[in-house]
């Protein structure tokens, strides 16, 4: 038996630009609304979201059914806090507010199993298939096909960008310009010339040390991120679809009509 393999993954491997949509609401029924649409993957959200491990469970089961990659943004606690996604069968991790080379040396440890780290195996979970795969068979395909994405986004990080980049067992490195803003005293100026030179320099390291850039970017804009070298890119989120359509439903009704 074998486990899943990444949507994410493979896309990227063909030379393509895997695309994210951004769960807040974390219901296995959106998560199927989401991967209905043929999306390669969605973002579930526990640094900023209470939402339960349970649920990410059922959210990744649905996902699964259609081929969707599932990336969990983790809480930053214990190691197992790291892990957990993954045995639930999350495709991969968002690691945020990554600080430094040494914090970045741990989660490899924590999260790749030998010989690239220590990861703690269980293998009794979905991702083993029960313990249908067997150890040393799990452990390889986890390494392959399980990704670890590394969240930039504050300043202190860049001194250590490039070796961080070049660690075995960093698979994705994350520019987050949204809290990069805020930390350079520019909250929410996403034309901050100091946001793009991070942005175009996050890409550079990627490029040259082999690892795949991903970012966020809006409708009008995954064009030119896309060609800056970003090939993990997420777009837009649950809640802003439907606060955008629930709006103009109720504006229907502001005029008076009746």
């Amino acid at each position: 038996m074998q486990m899943r393999t990444s949507r994410v993954l493979r896309k990227i491997a063909a030379g393509g630009v895997a695309g994210c949509v951004k769960l807040n609401l974390a219901d296995p029924r959106v998560v199927e609304i989401a991967a209905q649409s043929g999306i390669d993957s969605v973002w579930i959200d526990m640094e900023h979201v209470p939402t339960d491990w349970a649920t990410v469970e059922n959210c990744v089961r649905t996902a699964k059914n259609y081929d969707t990659d599932v990336m969990v943004r983790v809480a930053k606690g214990s190691y197992s806090d790291l892990i957990r996604p993954f045995e639930a069968d999350a495709t991969g991790i968002m690691v945020p507010h990554v600080m430094s080379l040494q914090e970045a040396e741990y989660t490899v440890r924590m999260t790749k199993f030998h010989p690239i780290g220590r990861r703690p195996i269980d293998g009794g979970n979905q991702d083993a298939a029960y313990c249908r795969i067997g150890m040393t068979d799990y452990i390889e395909q986890a390494n392959r096909e399980r990704f670890v994405c590394y969240q930039i986004e504050d300043p202190e990080a860049l001194p250590d960008l490039e070796k961080i980049a070049a660690l075995p067992g960093v698979d994705m490195v994350h520019f987050g310009p949204g809290d990069y803003s805020q930390a350079i005293g520019a909250p929410g100026d996403m034309s901050h010339p100091e946001i793009a030179r991070v942005r175009k320099l996050i890409a550079d390291v990627c490029r040259k040390n082999s690892k795949i850039a991903a970012t966020v970017a809006g409708p009008g804009t995954v064009k030119e991120i896309a060609e800056m070298g970003y090939r993990y890119i997420s777009v837009g989120a649950d809640v802003v679809g439907l606060t955008t359509y629930f709006d103009s439903v109720a504006s229907i009704f502001s005029g008076g009509l009746v």
